[in-house]
């Protein structure tokens, strides 16, 4: 049974950053393609980050590339997403996704497993 559990949201002001931590339990993070997307209010879902089973390879949105940064622990089995400069624009639920594919895709339907989100709020 594989599960992903996000945390790490809130309340930010704009030009803070926050962390996220993507825990993920039924298989191990090395062997997972892992990805963030997000979802803002009034907004469809959009891609964010991802990067391959090493970390090796990343792909980011145009809209936080520079800004964002995806990175992983094995050892705690744990994916990050760290979130620098934040604009309200930011502002969304933030979702976790893996893929048993060794790839960094933008494309939702490439990824077999989500988390339940977690909230990012940023104020101006």
């Amino acid at each position: 049974q594989v599960q992903l559990v996000e945390s790490g949201g809130g309340l930010a002001q704009a030009g803070a950053s926050l962390r996220l931590s993507c825990v993920l339990s039924g298989r191990t993070i090395a062997t997972q393609s892992m990805a963030w997307f997000r979802q803002g209010p009034g907004k469809e879902r959009e891609f964010v980050a991802a990067s391959n089973w090493d970390g090796g390879r990343t792909n980011y949105a145009l809209s936080v590339k520079g800004r964002f940064s995806i990175s992983r622990d094995n050892a705690k089995n744990t994916v990050y997403l760290q979130m620098n400069s934040l604009k309200p624009e930011d502002t969304g639920v933030y979702y976790c996704a893996s893929s048993r594919v060794n790839m960094w895709s933008s494309v939702s339907s490439a990824y077999d497993y989500w988390g339940q989100g977690t909230q990012v709020t940023v104020s101006s």
